[in-house]
C-alpha cells in the first residue's frame, strides 16, 4: 500500500479540552518524512525536526510518537496538520 511521503505534525497541549471542549493551540510543528520502516505499532514510520512518529495513513492518526527522543508528556497530543480542521502551526 502506498502512503504519503511527508506529514506536518502538530504538538498540542490537551489541557484546553477540560475547560473549553477544544484542544489548545499548537506549540510546535515538524515536517516529518517517511523513513521506509514500519514502527512497533505496525504503521509507517516518519521522522524529522526532532519528531519520530508512526502514522496510520488511512486515518491520518498518530499511533506512536517520540519528541526529541522522549515519550510524549502527559497532557500533550500530536496530530497531523489539516486533520479535523486543524490550522497549520506558526513556526
Amino acid at each position: 500500500m502506498s502512503h504519503p511521503q511527508r506529514y506536518e505534525l502538530l504538538l498540542i497541549p490537551d489541557h484546553g479540552r477540560t475547560r473549553s471542549g477544544a484542544p489548545g493551540r499548537p506549540i510546535r510543528s515538524a515536517v516529518v518524512a517517511a523513513t521506509g520502516e514500519t514502527g512497533a505499532s505496525g504503521y509507517p514510520r516518519y521522522a524529522g525536526e526532532g519528531m519520530e512518529a508512526d502514522v496510520d495513513p488511512a486515518t491520518r492518526t498518530v499511533e506512536a510518537v517520540l519528541i526529541d527522543g522522549e515519550e510524549l508528556d502527559y497532557g500533550m497530543s500530536v496530530q497531523v496538520a489539516g486533520a479535523e480542521g486543524e490550522r497549520p502551526a506558526a513556526r
